[in-house]
C-alpha cells in the first residue's frame, strides 16, 4: 500500500512540474509579445497599434480621419529590413517596409485597396517611444452611390502621396 501511494505521489509531483513548465513557457511568450500604439499624423489622424511577433516583423493596425471627412482603416505587414547603430546612447535607428490592405469612405463614397509602406525612425533606449516618418502609398478603387449622387467608379489617387510622422509608445 506504501509503494502504491508513493507511486501516485511521485505521478502527482512530476504532473504538477511539468503543468508549471508549460505555464512558465506560455507566460514567457506572452511576455516577450512587443506592443506599441501611439498616433500617425498625416492630413488627418491616425491611431496605430503595432504588435511586433518577431525581431523581424510586426502587424501594424490604424484607424483614422482624413479631412475631417473620410473615415479609413488600414493592417499592414511589415518587415524590419536595416537596423543601425549610429547613435548607441540615444537609440536604434530602423528602417521597416510592408504591404497591407485599407478600406474607407465618407458619405455617398467608398474605397478600397491595397497600401505600402516605408518607414524610416528611431526606437529610444531610455524612453519607450519609436518616432518614425513614413509614406504610405495606396492604390485604392473608390466610388460613389446614394440618391441625387453621379454613380461613379475609378481610381482614388489621393493615397499616393500619403507621407506622415508617427509616434508610439513601446509597451
Amino acid at each position: 500500500m506504501k509503494k502504491i501511494l508513493l507511486i501516485v505521489v511521485a505521478l502527482f509531483c512530476v504532473t504538477t512540474v511539468s503543468a508549471q513548465s508549460k505555464v512558465k513557457e506560455a507566460a514567457n511568450y506572452v511576455a516577450s509579445q512587443k506592443w506599441s500604439a501611439g498616433l500617425r499624423v498625416t492630413y488627418g489622424v491616425q491611431a496605430v497599434a503595432e504588435c511586433f511577433y518577431s525581431d523581424k516583423a510586426y502587424f501594424e493596425g490604424r484607424i483614422g480621419i482624413f479631412n475631417g471627412l473620410a473615415a479609413d482603416f488600414a493592417i499592414l505587414h511589415n518587415w524590419n529590413c536595416f537596423a543601425w547603430n549610429w547613435t548607441p546612447k540615444a537609440g536604434q535607428w530602423f528602417l521597416d517596409a510592408g504591404v497591407g490592405g485599407n478600406v474607407g469612405g465618407a458619405a455617398h463614397f467608398c474605397y478600397g485597396g491595397v497600401v505600402g509602406q516605408v518607414k524610416f525612425g528611431i526606437k529610444f533606449n531610455k524612453v519607450p517611444i519609436r518616432l518614425a516618418i513614413d509614406y504610405s502609398p495606396a492604390i485604392n478603387i473608390g466610388g460613389t452611390y446614394g440618391k441625387n449622387v453621379d454613380n461613379h467608379v475609378g481610381l482614388y489617387s489621393a493615397g499616393f502621396y500619403n507621407g506622415a510622422l508617427s509616434a508610439t509608445w513601446c509597451f
